[in-house]
């Protein structure tokens, strides 16, 4: 028992310290401002001030709420183990601390994040590259990958689009499940651009195809693109004009069966000025995603001009390819197994944990990369 006390003022003294560090104490203060502010009957009299002041008070008491609850538990953790030192209860109490310890970690981690779009929900999309169905089935894989990590961190996603391989049936090792050319898809999370942002950019495989009669080893190449969900209000300034978009509708896109929508109401849009497109054909009806397709696109191109200086707003045409030279993390399956982040350096042999979903080392690594390129100290 004496392990574990000395483990609980350690969890202790590091819950201190980064309250100290998010000034608790002044975000508590700041909500019963806001609270006292939201009362008065003049409240919605500028609603877009209004409506920053609710977003603000929800985030605010979510983050006191999350301290409360940690010092909760840790306290209840601690009295049940003043008063039961049997063994069996010191193992359950072993395993509530560890928990615990892993949601204040996971916590710590959101320090690192203070870009301007850092706490929002975000938008992946995947497109297959350079290795024709190798770099399909590495799209399939990847968004396994992905969903895998986001079922361990209860991080809800919506698929918005798909577009399957032509090729009936995938890889033995999927099972005769199709490959993707691409695919988009919604994280409905907090601070899932803050995490998921550094996995943009070209992701390599190389392995013995498994389309391949001969056995030979092949590279493919997948690009992932991450994008901040950001309010229609923020991206007003973003003008779409008509003679700017070409506009497709086809029917959405499945592996088969009942369920396939035999009606046009899959929307792909073109913004003929950059060459970006988006697609969108989860919802019911073909303005619907019309709506979110412009939306995806205006979320592109908000992107793409966060990133370049006024000057080179010219040049918006060029993308990253899928191809070589351009891979920011390499996936080896033969002739050894590796994968290995080419920025940080972090890297593993177990590469089937990785298609599991097991990429924390990958994505901590690159938040603190970004934090100390940023010039961040914490």
């Amino acid at each position: 028992m004496n392990d574990l006390k000395s483990k609980i003022q350690a969890i202790r003294n590091n819950l201190q310290q980064l309250e100290k560090q998010v000034d608790l104490e002044q975000k508590k203060s700041e909500l019963e401002e806001l609270d006292q502010k939201m009362s008065r009957s003049d409240f919605w009299g500028i609603p877009e001030q209004a409506a920053d002041s609710l977003k603000k008070a929800k985030e605010l008491r979510e983050e006191i709420k999350f301290w409360s609850e940690m010092e909760k538990k840790l306290n209840e953790i601690e009295n049940l183990s003043q008063m039961d030192e049997n063994e069996n209860v010191a193992t359950d109490l072993e395993n509530k601390l560890s928990d615990l310890e892993k949601q204040i970690e996971e916590k710590k981690l959101e320090l690192f994040l203070s870009g301007p779009y850092d706490k929002n929900e975000a938008i992946m999309i995947l497109t297959a590259g350079q290795g024709g169905r190798d770099a399909e089935d590495f799209c399939r894989m990847l968004f396994r990958m992905y969903t895998n990590y986001f079922a361990k961190k209860k991080w809800p996603y919506r698929v918005l689009h798909q577009h399957f391989s032509e090729e009936p049936g995938g890889s033995k090792e999927a099972g005769g499940e199709l490959g993707f050319k691409n695919i988009s898809f919604e994280i409905n999370a907090p601070y899932a651009y803050g995490f998921l942002k550094n996995e943009s950019g070209v992701h390599r495989l190389v392995r013995i195809s498994p389309f391949d009669a001969k056995k030979l080893r092949h590279t493919s190449f997948v690009l992932v693109e991450v994008l901040p969900q950001i309010e229609d209000i923020d991206l007003k300034d973003i003008e779409l004009k008509d003679e700017d978009l070409k506009i497709e509708f086809a029917r959405s896109s499945g592996p088969g069966g009942q369920n396939v929508n035999k009606r046009e109401t899959a929307v792909r849009i073109v913004h003929l000025p950059t060459g970006l497109t988006a697609t969108c054909q989860s919802e019911r009806s073909q303005q619907q995603n019309r709506e979110k397709a412009l939306h995806l696109l205006k979320l592109k191109i908000f992107n793409v001009l966060q990133q370049q200086k006024e000057e080179e707003r010219k040049i918006l045409r060029k993308r990253v390819e899928p191809s070589w030279g351009n891979q920011i993390r390499n996936y080896v399956l033969q002739p050894y197994k590796l994968v290995k982040d080419l920025r940080t350096n972090v890297e593993t042999s177990d590469v089937n944990a990785v298609f599991e979903g097991e990429i924390d080392n990958f994505i901590k690594a690159e938040m603190t990369l970004d934090a100390n390129l940023s010039g961040r100290s914490d």
